[in-house]
């Protein structure tokens, strides 16, 4: 449907939908991709691009906003947290900027969400920030990467040293899908946008060509799934990631969480990677502190705001 509130600006039309075309998905992926290439980062995250493809998903609706029949923006709304606001992430192609095609997309956002949500600024941009206020939204949350390097010339790692009873080795796929869901779903209860993590989410991050199983550690006790570690390589950028780390309730408090991260970050020093890095919460000391310890330092923000009622 066409949202004509939005569409103010003569030629410029907002169509919201809930499935994209292969030839849609595209042309969104392209936009995206020329955008990250003059941001110096990504305006929507992994799991929104794989959003992307694959027909309906529940909760998720994507906003093409396109300007005399051009794609020139593109939003995207999930609702599927039972208790917060929907998040959205949006971005307007680089070369038409300044023509009031985020303020649009962000009010049909907006409208779409019942003036409820959340939306993330990925890079804390200065130009993201000020939209953000003029669509009276308030800071809500900061997420950091952490960057460490891992080459030659780097702080040395820290053994990994496992607690007793604890053995690690590597995931299969297909094999250990349920078991690895099950203990992400307990890790991860207080973080609903990893924690809800389905088996077709896992699916789309296997076929991916990153995914690589010998990088993805799973601890074990008594033969009971307790911790993982997933890495990540980002080829292009010769840059390793701390994909996710994961321990759970029981097996928390015992330094598992720290030798996990270790394993992970020799696999990436094996491989060659010059940099590791990782996303953590501001609000999350305890990780903080684990990570600095680590050697990993600030490299940048991600913001998210989120309407006051």
């Amino acid at each position: 449907m066409t949202d004509a509130a939005a569409a103010l600006e003569p030629g410029r039309q907002i169509e919201i939908l809930d499935e994209l075309t292969e030839e849609q998905a595209r042309e969104v992926r392209e936009l995206i991709e020329d955008a990250a290439r003059t941001d110096g980062t990504t305006a929507v995250s992994e799991q929104g691009r794989l959003q992307l493809h694959g027909g309906a998903r529940e909760g998720i609706r994507h906003l093409l906003l396109t300007d005399g029949g051009r794609l020139s923006g593109y939003g995207q709304l999930e609702d599927t947290d039972p208790v917060e606001a929907p998040a959205a992430e949006f971005v307007v192609h680089p070369s038409l900027r300044g023509r009031g095609h985020g303020r649009a997309l962000g009010s049909a956002l907006l409208a779409a969400s019942g003036r409820r949500l959340r939306v993330w600024a990925h890079g804390g941009k200065a130009a993201a920030r000020h939209l953000a206020q003029v669509l009276g939204l308030a800071l809500f949350r900061e997420l950091r990467q952490l960057r460490r390097p891992l080459g030659p010339e780097a702080p040395p790692l820290p053994a990994a040293a496992l607690p007793a009873g604890v053995t690690v080795r590597t995931f299969v796929p297909g094999a250990d899908d349920a078991a690895w869901l099950a203990a992400n779903a307990a890790a991860f209860a207080h973080h609903p946008e990893q924690g809800s993590l389905t088996q077709r989410d896992l699916n789309d991050r296997i076929a991916q060509p990153w995914f690589d199983a010998k990088g993805f550690f799973l601890a074990e006790r008594d033969g009971e799934l307790v911790g993982f570690h997933w890495t990540k390589v980002h080829e292009e950028q010769r840059l390793g990631e701390v994909y996710v780390v994961g321990v759970l309730p029981g097996a928390q408090g015992g330094g598992l969480g720290k030798a996990l991260t270790a394993i992970g970050l020799h696999h990436l020093a094996e491989r060659g990677l010059p940099t590791a890095m990782l996303y953590v919460d501001a609000d999350n000391p305890a990780a903080l502190a684990v990570y600095q310890g680590l050697g990993f330092t600030t490299h940048e923000v991600d913001l998210m705001y989120r309407t006051e009622s």
